[in-house]
């Protein structure tokens, strides 16, 4: 595969989507070889850096009582409640200070799945002069499927780095990729 620095270029963003502890081993939602992304995201992370683009990071920052939850008839068990250790980056990835946080799955009403939903972030990004878009994180079949396919429907080029994603299960991972591909969205790596 194509190393990162010879990929991006002017007019690109990256996204880390919601490498936290509770989507990692150990963890309240534990996604396997979860943290097996965070060296493949932080060289991504370094040539960005190098190249001086924009870096967006998104977290699940659920409020207890979340609708996601199964106690509250939602899918999922507790996870990435605010200002839990859980909810924090994992430990080893590389954060950059300057860089965007994004937070969702904040509503009381819905989940938010995505990073586009209802957190402006199409806006700011269009702000910020991206116009493609690098895709990582966790995971590949629940928020990184949703946020590349709303980020196409958004106008922007979606690529999917698919060595830095894993997914809930590998049936859901290869049903994401048809899904995504599907859509337009890119995917980088995606046989290996």
């Amino acid at each position: 595969m194509r190393k990162p620095e010879d990929l991006l270029a002017q007019g690109d963003g990256l996204l880390v989507v919601d490498v936290q502890r509770d989507f990692c081993p150990g963890g309240a939602l534990p996604i396997p070889e979860g943290d097996e992304v965070v060296p493949v995201i932080n060289r991504w992370i370094e040539s960005a850096l190098k190249k001086t683009l924009p870096i967006y990071y998104s977290r699940d920052w659920h409020p207890e009582g979340h609708p996601s939850f199964e106690k509250n008839g939602g899918d999922w068990p507790v996870h990435c409640v605010q200002g839990t250790p859980g909810a924090d980056f994992h430990d080893d990835l590389l954060l950059v200070p300057a860089a965007v946080v994004i937070a969702k799955g904040v509503r009381f009403d819905q989940d938010q799945l995505s990073v586009f939903d209802q957190t402006g972030f199409a806006e700011k990004l269009r702000r910020d002069g991206v116009k493609r878009l690098w895709v990582t994180g966790l995971a590949l079949d629940v928020c990184v499927r949703a946020t590349a396919l709303d980020g196409v429907r958004a106008g922007f080029d979606i690529r999917v780095v698919v060595p830095a994603c894993r997914p809930v299960t590998p049936a859901g991972g290869e049903a994401a990729l048809d899904v995504m591909r599907a859509a337009g969205v890119q995917l980088l790596g995606d046989n290996g």
